[in-house]
């Protein structure tokens, strides 16, 4: 932000934001994630869908998630200005002010929300709605600093896409779509507590009670190892209910076993190792995982359209 004098002796500021930080305000790569499984979702469904309806039906989850980040930068914007990995973003940066990222996000959100109910259904609709709530009001402003089970808790927010998915083919919820919600809710704690563990200072300069600074590294493994466990299992379900086919049940177990093992390889990691390898390896990886579990579904059942 730059302030300048006027000749009438007020002051103006100008923005320095360009059109690469709003759309940094949108959390891209998190909501690359949460577009794929969201599409997910949509493809899997019984049913079908217009596919220009189906296209702004992603659309609109998309800018619906990006509403979220944004909100969530423009509230976490004193301890964005803390934290290593988040020092250069818009807002902490000086490049956005609070208010333009505040203004932005509502403004988003609303967008997202009414035009998904007029073109599509106003259940998805609430349901979208309810997820931009959750993760912008009930995760950020409240769970994040208030308890250590924070991304346990507010998972469900980056879980909750596909189930969005669903609902705009479907107008509702299934067995099914509570298991694409599974998946991603357990698959959170995992992925975040191996970030945690390798920026347990940030964590601790700016008072987030993550797992690792409040439970300690062992009982935060632990955990992970569980979680991991858990991943896996409902990584395999799609195929135990007839979403998906032995075939997809072989590669997700394939995949969910290794995400295991990589869980085990962190626990046996020694406590107050500096380099945290194995948990920057599982970070890295368990990305990977949740797209290609999502990608699997995709593919196999793109595979039992085709060939029955």
């Amino acid at each position: 932000m730059t302030v300048i004098d006027n000749d009438l002796g007020d002051d103006l500021v100008l923005s320095e934001a360009t059109g690469r930080d709003y759309f940094a305000l949108l959390k891209p790569r998190v909501m690359s994630l949460v577009v794929f499984t969201a599409f997910a979702g949509l493809f899997l469904a019984p049913g079908s869908i217009n596919p220009v309806m189906g296209a702004i039906a992603i659309l609109c989850i998309a800018i619906g998630a990006g509403a979220a980040g944004a909100l969530n930068m423009w509230y976490d914007a004193d301890i964005d200005a803390v934290m290593s990995r988040t020092a250069n973003r818009p807002i902490p940066a000086g490049r956005i002010g609070r208010e333009e990222a505040l203004a932005f996000g509502i403004a988003l959100a609303c967008f997202s929300v009414a035009t998904l109910g007029l073109a599509v259904n106003w259940f998805a609709a609430g349901f979208l709605a309810f997820t931009i709530f959750y993760y912008a009001v009930f995760y950020t402003m409240w769970l994040k600093r208030a308890t250590p089970q924070n991304i346990v808790i507010g998972g469900a927010a980056g879980a909750f896409p596909p189930m969005v998915g669903w609902a705009a083919v479907t107008g509702s919820v299934s067995l099914d779509s509570i298991i694409l919600f599974s998946i991603t809710f357990l698959w959170t704690p995992p992925h975040f507590w191996a970030l945690a563990l390798f920026k347990m200072r940030d964590y601790d300069d700016v008072g987030i009670p993550m797992m690792p600074n409040v439970a300690g590294e062992k009982s935060t493994k632990n955990q992970m190892v569980v979680y991991a466990v858990l991943t896996a299992i409902a990584g395999v379900a799609p195929a135990l209910t007839g979403l998906a086919s032995p075939f997809y049940a072989v590669f997700a177990a394939g995949l969910g076993g290794y995400f295991v093992y990589q869980s085990l390889k962190v626990r046996a990691m020694a406590e107050g190792d500096q380099k945290m390898v194995p948990a920057k390896k599982m970070f890295t990886f368990s990305i990977f995982y949740l797209a290609a579990i999502f990608a699997g579904l995709i593919v196999d059942r793109a595979a039992m359209l085709v060939f029955g």
